[in-house]
């Protein structure tokens, strides 16, 4: 199989599939001398997994990562202070599947005689025959983006730390419910809050990493014996979640309780209005947004390698089914004057008087903040009877949902093109600058 890897020079290649033992994330060009925890990599992670809230799949994977490699395992010299310090060797995330039990195999068993409509589950038959890797819709399931999160989370660090550059991103619409616009720095401090609420808030988080029972001084062994124990406690550490209601979240944190949109009183409603189209046993759609601040002016390159194309690229993600940069679709509405961005110099600074471009021009970086749209399709697996065939006999056949299925995969495609538009971002940075040096000698 190929066409699992992203990236020239930060380049992130994944493997696995939904009911594999697990799935990975091989991650090159990192720069050495960076701290990586899998503490702050499960931060992340916590925020796509299944089974956190009334929306999502009732599957329970914990989604806890183990770094296999690219780190010291110890100071290079006594009290050098680098154990855990990246060394620019690669970095390998693996992430175990916990939740996979038999009924579910069984489930997928029984049913994938008959393909699911909206799924890859035909076309995938098609391409690799009866060996296709159908239990869970294998690396064509949304868990293949878990390891894209993780190698994400990576992306955004050394960005942030290294370049002052912010990578965010939020629910802009659900069920036809749309978030009204919000000033960057506050849509920042938000997604923030909520992304704390949801640490503070997640059993695993709190049962694994608040009380150490992984820690970045174990060796990998004994990292994978916790998380065979955990395997068979998932439901009683689940159990244990911290219970807080809804009004109680939000006077802690400011944030809705499930939904990462910026504006409550939208969330509130979009969550209202999903659970009515998901109690008739369909599925609801959306939009979410990414906003990157602090990108220096020319980042990307002509042509084939243009910024909005690579960011284009987050088609990729399953469910997406538009990728917008700036005004996008709404530009066919415009007029000429009314879509370009005019400039201006105050006190020999350039100023732009709006940003219908989404900061990206000619596919190179203007300095303006940059912003992506992803049009999110609806849940494909529902619960309604659905015309399908056989696709062994090619009999016409009745298909209706009984495997385990989220309202909406809106509220978790957001952590996923966050993560995404930072490995993009950090691969052309590093060629910019590169570049740039160069041209500067």
């Amino acid at each position: 199989m190929i066409g699992c890897s992203l990236g020239r020079i930060f380049q992130v290649t994944i493997a696995g599939g939904s009911y594999q033992e697990g799935l990975t994330a091989v991650v090159q060009g990192v720069p050495p001398g960076m701290l990586i925890t899998e503490q702050e990599i499960y931060g992340d992670l916590l925020l796509r997994k299944p089974g956190a809230d009334e929306l999502s799949s009732p599957r329970k994977e914990p989604d806890i990562p183990i770094i296999y490699s690219g780190l010291n395992a110890a100071d290079t010299i006594e009290n050098a202070g680098n154990k855990n310090h990246t060394n620019g060797t690669p970095l390998a995330i693996l992430i175990p599947n916990l939740d996979r039990h038999f009924i579910h195999i069984k489930q997928y068993q029984d049913t994938n005689r008959t393909p699911r409509p909206g799924h890859a589950s035909y076309a995938s038959f098609i391409k690799y025959g009866p060996d296709d890797d159908a239990i869970g819709a294998g690396l064509f399931s949304g868990r293949y983006t878990s390891p894209i999160v993780a190698a994400g989370n990576v992306a955004k660090k050394i960005l942030k730390k290294k370049c002052g550059i912010e990578v965010f991103s939020y629910v802009k619409e659900l069920a036809s419910v749309r978030c009204p616009d919000v000033a960057h720095d506050q849509a920042v401090k938000y997604t923030n809050e909520y992304k704390k609420m949801r640490r503070d808030l997640d059993p695993f988080y709190q049962e694994i990493y608040v009380k150490n029972r992984i820690t970045m001084d174990m060796r990998f062994l004994e990292k994978t014996r916790i998380l065979a124990e955990i395997e068979q406690e998932i439901d009683a550490i689940r159990d244990k979640a911290p219970k807080a209601k809804p009004a109680a979240i939000q006077n802690k944190y400011g944030v809705h309780p499930i939904l990462n949109c910026p504006d409550i009183d939208a969330a509130y409603a979009m969550v209202d209005a999903c659970n009515r189209i998901a109690a008739t046993g369909d599925s609801a759609g959306g939009v979410v947004e990414v906003v990157v601040t602090g990108v220096p002016t020319g980042l990307g390159e002509p042509v084939f390698y243009k910024l909005d194309a690579e960011l284009g690229k987050m088609m990729g993600i399953g469910a997406v089914k538009g990728v917008e940069v700036g005004a996008g679709f709404r530009a066919r509405d415009m007029t000429g004057s009314q879509s370009n961005d005019q400039i201006c110099s105050e006190k020999g600074k350039v100023i732009f008087e709006s940003n219908n471009a989404g900061g990206i021009t000619g596919g190179l970086s203007t300095g303006q903040p940059i912003i992506v749209r992803l049009t999110v399709k609806p849940t494909s697996t529902i619960d309604k009877p659905q015309k399908t065939i056989d696709k062994y006999t090619l009999e016409n056949k009745d298909l209706a949902a009984i495997t385990r299925r989220d309202a909406t995969i809106v509220g978790r495609i957001w952590p996923v093109a966050e993560n995404y538009t930072a490995i993009v971002i950090l691969d052309h940075l590093i060629a910019h600058y590169g570049y740039q040096t160069l041209k500067d000698k």
